[in-house]
């Protein structure tokens, strides 16, 4: 009776102290993503209405799906998001909290993501080492990926993307410690969460029944009863099959109460319903998402070929994306513990904690993921990031054990060592000022739009304003962080670098036949072709280099439906030439053409004879001529522009050498120099929204300011 006592005394301050533990940690992580509201709190131009903005453009994607919700309305095609996860509980969190809609965007990733602090204190528990679990919650909370995709205004499904599968490790660890059937359910109903929220959890939940599914071949093997292990992984793949969540809940709940309540029966037959989730995972197309995202991250092609009956060759997105880029080993490191002496030590650790306690092992899949990013990308670095922590956790805590055996001492021993670790990734912190997607100014451009443009009009611009525009002007868009194919960047990069007669054209061509082809029902043949190949076939046409030369004459235009704006910020001319590549190449060859000549300098410097522009780029004062790295160029003409009273722009203009090659434009309230050939002086943006030279028969100016301008599209 006693020690019954004693026990259930043990198991209660275990409780406590688990719990103690959490909030120290959850209060840890969400205080140090406050640093940044600190350091800005006085910013002006990162408020809008005075509320903080958010800091990624995929946020504005959920944002104009809970606004729309909120609203209980959205106009057809539109493409807001109004069925996704994050937008309906940034709902559901608007309609029960006091809080402004911006508050809940800004401060959501920071309240959310400091939940992993939950898990990772208990699986800490779950082995008896809860100062593990809690040195990890600390730890992992702000390690570098981690915080970087969940400070404070990251608004975005990484607010739970690494919570969740957390959590299924934690109730995989307790599933098979205690087999008990309650954590079948727990796992179960995870994985349908985590599908839900985050559609792309295919990979790693995979990776989770494989490694369980070893275990029970190793369990029978060694003739171990594994009945266990296989129920699990049973209940697994049913969670993981290709239908829609419902219908996964239903199935998961219905084979529970079975398991339940006919536990023997369930046994006799277990071989066969594991049987039939496995079929029912491919039948449903359980393995094709895997695939594709194994295409999209780790088999990637400069160029995308389409499947149409013209083939077309387009540039890909993915080889501009820094996500998807490879990584050194020191960044790799760094954005999993902070620096690389910590995570070299951190995985002595986690192979330590493995040892002890091979249960462990689970973390692999975490770990996996993570380590694919030295291959696929920094952005999956994220993954790693927990189980790292727990590796660190447990190497603390076991120097402590080796170094003194009194419980004060090694208190303080972990105390010294953690704030060691924690040290790197809190310097980090504080010099990581990431600012807004946009600035005050920027928005109240889009604001004032949203009362000019109709909700089925079209603001054009690069993709990596499309969610924002959406958001902020209430408009449709061409392209956004999530329709940014080459086929559909390669519309709008054209129409950016290219002169403005035939650009304008481009522009009612490709909105019109974006919104016939929301028309166009499933089986339809143009349903499955892209604008080009479409606006080239109804050309009569069976090359579509020969319609982009069409351009340039009188062609006859589709019907136009609705207005179209060109939205040019500066912004745009720091990644012009990357603009460049999606429109410069050869449709039907796919040979990429000669990059025009593009030098944006914004750090020069003038001593007696030169003007330095960087990268081997000088202005000769003496002659006039551009010495571009060891060749001399001609400067065909020299531009200064300036805004005089009511933001009106001045441009002046002297022509230097008829023969000359490039053009050197000064942007003199930007402190800039920009250097171009004629290729790129006489495109679009650079005419429109350097020079406010535009064609009045084609473009008007409806909004002009320093930082963005909009055109009207009159044709």
């Amino acid at each position: 009776m006693v020690e019954k006592i004693k026990s259930q005394n043990e198991v209660m301050i275990s409780k406590r102290k688990a719990v103690l533990f959490i909030l120290i940690a959850f209060v840890f992580s969400f205080a140090t993503r406050l640093i940044w509201v600190d350091e800005f709190k006085n910013t002006e131009q990162f408020k809008f209405n005075n509320e903080f903005m958010i800091n990624t453009n995929d946020g504005y994607f959920y944002a104009e799906g809970t606004r729309d919700l909120l609203a209980g309305t959205h106009q057809e095609n539109d493409l807001s998001p109004v069925d996704t996860a994050p937008s309906l509980l940034t709902a559901f969190v608007a309609k029960i909290t006091p809080f402004s809609l911006e508050t809940i965007f800004f401060y959501m990733p920071a309240f959310f993501a400091s939940l992993i602090v939950i898990p990772l204190v208990l699986i800490g528990q779950s082995i008896n080492r809860i100062e593990v679990g809690f040195i990890a919650a600390l730890v992992g909370s702000i390690a570098h990926s981690y915080y970087n995709r969940t400070m404070v205004g990251y608004y975005d499904t990484d607010l739970l993307n690494i919570v969740l599968p957390v959590v299924l490790l934690w109730s995989l660890i307790w599933a098979i410690k205690t087999s008990k059937n309650r954590y079948i359910l727990f796992m179960a109903v995870d994985i349908i969460v985590y599908r839900w929220w985050y559609p792309q959890s295919y990979s790693l939940e995979l990776a989770f029944f494989g490694l369980i599914g070893a275990y029970a071949i190793y369990q029978y093997v060694k003739k171990i009863d594994y009945t266990f292990t296989l129920t699990l992984i049973t209940f697994m793949m049913f969670a993981m099959v290709g239908l829609d969540a419902i219908y996964r809940i239903i199935i998961v709940l219905a084979l529970f109460g079975f398991l339940h309540f006919q536990n023997k029966l369930f046994n006799k037959y277990l071989i066969y319903i594991f049987g039939a989730s496995i079929i029912l995972f491919f039948a449903s197309g359980g393995f094709d998402p895997i695939w594709a995202l194994l295409k999209v991250y780790v088999f990637k092609d400069s160029v995308i070929v389409t499947n149409d009956s013209i083939s077309l060759h387009f540039y890909k997105v993915m080889q501009t994306i820094r996500e998807s880029g490879q990584i050194s080993f020191v960044t790799f490191g760094e954005r999993i513990s902070g620096n690389v002496l910590v995570f070299l030590l951190s995985l002595i650790g986690f192979g330590w904690l493995t040892v002890r306690f091979p249960i462990m092992l689970l973390g692999l899949p975490l770990v996996g993921l993570g380590f694919l990013a030295l291959f696929g990308g920094l952005r999956f670095t994220i993954y790693a990031v927990p189980v790292m922590a727990l590796g660190i956790g447990f190497l603390i805590s076991e120097i402590s054990r080796i170094l003194s055996d009194k419980t004060k001492f090694q208190i303080l021993i972990t105390l010294v060592l953690t704030i060691f670790v924690l040290y790197p990734n809190i310097k980090h912190i504080m010099e990581y000022k990431v600012p807004t997607v946009f600035t005050k100014d920027e928005v109240v451009v889009l604001d004032k739009l949203k009362s000019i443009a109709s909700r089925e009009d079209y603001v054009v611009s690069w993709w990596d304003y499309g969610y924002p525009i959406r958001y902020y002007a209430d408009v449709k868009t061409l392209t956004d962080g999530g329709k940014h194919e080459g086929d559909v960047n390669f519309s709008v990069s054209f129409a950016l670098t290219s002169p403005q007669d035939v650009a304008a054209r481009m522009l009612r061509f490709d909105v019109e036949y974006t919104e016939q082809k929301y028309k166009l029902k499933d089986g339809e043949i143009d349903k499955n072709r892209t604008n080009i190949e479409r606006m080239t076939l109804d050309n009569g046409l069976n090359d579509a280099n020969d319609f982009i030369t069409l351009l340039g004459s009188d062609i006859k235009l589709p019907p136009k439906t609705r207005d179209i704006y060109l939205y040019l910020p500066n912004n745009l001319m720091g990644i012009y030439p990357t603009v460049k590549l999606f429109s410069n190449i050869d449709l039907m060859s796919g040979a990429m053409r000669e990059a025009p000549f593009f030098h944006l300098s914004g750090n020069y410097s003038e001593n007696g004879e030169f003007i330095e522009l960087g990268d081997g780029v000088r202005l000769s004062k003496k002659d006039g001529m551009l010495q571009v790295g060891e060749n001399k160029v001609k400067v065909k003409r020299f531009v200064k522009t300036a805004y005089e009273s009511q933001n009106k722009l001045n441009v002046s203009s002297q022509n230097i050498a008829f023969d000359g090659k490039l053009s050197v434009i000064y942007m003199s309230d930007y402190k800039q120099f920009v250097v171009v050939d004629e290729e790129t002086y006489n495109s679009t943006y650079f005419k429109l929204f350097v020079l406010e030279e535009y064609d009045n028969t084609l473009f008007e100016p409806t909004i002009l300011t320093p930082l963005v301008k909009v055109y009207k599209l009159k044709i």
